[in-house]
């Protein structure tokens, strides 16, 4: 296969780097069978009788959980999901002592599954869920087999995902932890996100260096002002990279 145009460059730069970033979103798991959200195919597109941005927010998890539920288990959870090629070698890139965080967009703990060891997961993570009377803990496996509304079988409250809702504010110590590790980076790589949601989008402001590279399928608001731009999907372009040990 003919590398894509500017992969020469994005490897002499993470050759020469020892303190990169990733920031991502739900394009880095498009090809492990995750759907995104804006796509031809993502959950935007497809039809409900709510707007899926209406059915996953505060409001109507407060109000309708039966059918916030529904959805939440048909369309959110993927069980079965493995880490590709991007996953890998980004945990690949940490154990060598080149990458330093993973700043992610994805609910779906990929990025802990292949390996990675320090990732901030801004909108939180499906792996987690909390009865929200007591703060008993249940994981995915426990959610997937659930029905209608999962309740505690400790107390009997509600268990809510660890997933932040539009309505909802970003945990700030993971924004504090995402910001900071931006900050410091001598390289930061954008893939697999759009960069239209707010805030996490508005962390790439906080990357002072001058090794900005966005690796996407489709053109961002911030393609002018990166210092390498790859179109690519990212699982494919990271396979090609060489190996780190």
């Amino acid at each position: 296969m003919e590398p894509y145009k500017g992969f020469d460059q994005l490897v002499r730069w993470i050759d020469e780097s020892h303190n990169i970033v990733f920031f991502g979103g739900a394009g880095v798991s498009t090809e492990s069978g995750i759907p995104d959200f804006r796509s031809v195919d993502g959950l935007y597109n497809q039809h409900y009788k709510y707007p899926p941005e209406t059915i996953i927010s505060h409001s109507f998890f407060q109000h309708d959980r039966e059918e916030f539920y529904r959805f939440y288990r048909d369309k959110m959870l993927f069980p079965d999901a493995k880490p590709n090629a991007a996953h890998k070698k980004l945990a690949e890139l940490e154990r060598a002592g080149k990458l330093r965080a993973v700043v992610t967009q994805n609910i779906d703990g990929l990025h802990q599954a292949a390996g990675s060891k320090n990732v901030f997961e801004l909108h939180g993570s499906v792996h987690r869920n909390y009865c929200m009377r007591c703060r008993a803990f249940y994981d995915l496996d426990f959610m997937v087999h659930s029905e209608g509304v999962p309740t505690c079988p400790v107390c009997g409250g509600v268990i809510k995902p660890d997933v932040v809702l539009y309505e909802e504010s970003l945990d700030g110590q993971v924004m504090r932890g995402a910001v900071e590790a931006i900050a410091q980076a001598d390289m930061l790589i954008i893939g697999g996100t759009s960069l239209v949601v707010y805030p996490a989008a508005g962390l790439v402001q906080y990357y002072q260096g001058h090794k900005l590279v966005l690796l996407n399928k489709s053109p961002t608001p911030y393609d002018r002002k990166a210092d390498l731009v790859i179109a690519a999907p990212i699982g494919a372009l990271m396979e090609q990279l060489p190996a780190y040990a």
